[in-house]
């Protein structure tokens, strides 16, 4: 089983004029019993550096490998979008648009307005009632989509679900179920309609071969520019709750 923990690492770094100097980023151990070497990567949801190391490893060849990457780790973290707390006064994109989050405590559940989130009840509760609105309204608007593409396809589903992954925007399962990141209903809808599509084709020709894209571009037009939307902006989605 994998174990985790948390902790903050100074790294090296050269000061203007030359001079050595330490900067501090929260680091994640991730022993994993399947890892066969050290490896790091740059959790974008929790803004930390997440390193994995093999049954047999210690923290010095984790530390020896930050080091190496040092630079690069330091860049990563200072490019991540500004986390964004589902809290009254932030901004959060819905459907590609921003909408501030309010809090009216004699509101009822979460309402959508001219540019807003009203957000009703205590204001203890604005994070879930928010939380569950956005997955609400994530599973609502992917249904619709997916129906009519399964429709043009002659195929269907066997379930739709909704997940949190960090890597993975869609994925098709061998026995038909659709699982999608809720965090897609932030994305433009034409960002939201691809994703869906592709995962649709996969209902047809579980691969990426020439027909799997044929199937792709007669749901879609928007191939080409909402995968170049998520490369860009998808990481910003994951700093949002």
């Amino acid at each position: 089983m994998d174990q985790t923990e948390a902790e903050t690492v100074a790294l090296p770094g050269t000061a203007p004029g030359g001079a050595v100097s330490e900067t501090t980023c929260p680091v994640r151990w991730r022993r994993s019993s399947r890892a066969r070497r050290v490896s790091l990567r740059i959790d974008a949801r929790a803004g930390e550096v997440v390193v994995t190391l093999p049954p047999r490893a210690n923290r010095r060849a984790g530390i020896a490998l930050l080091t190496t990457h040092a630079a690069w780790v330091r860049e990563r973290l200072a490019a991540l979008a500004p986390h964004i707390p589902l809290v009254p006064g932030s901004e959060v994109p819905l459907g590609g648009l921003r909408h501030v989050i309010r809090h009216d405590p004699a509101a009822a559940g979460v309402a959508l307005a001219s540019g807003a989130l009203i957000v009703g009840g205590p204001e203890e509760g604005v994070v879930a009632q928010l939380a569950a609105f956005l997955k609400a309204e994530a599973q609502r608007r992917i249904r619709v989509l997916a129906a009519g593409h399964a429709a043009l396809l002659g195929v269907a589903p066997k379930t739709i679900r909704l997940k949190d992954t960090r890597s993975r925007w869609g994925s098709c399962a061998p026995d038909g179920t659709l699982a999608f990141s809720w965090r897609l209903v932030m994305a433009p809808d034409w960002v939201l309609d691809y994703v869906v599509a592709h995962e649709v084709a996969h209902l047809k020709e579980l691969n990426h071969s020439a027909r799997f894209w044929a199937h792709v571009e007669l749901l879609t037009p928007h191939r080409d520019a909402a995968v170049e939307w998520l490369r860009v902006n998808g990481p910003a989605l994951l700093r949002v709750g």
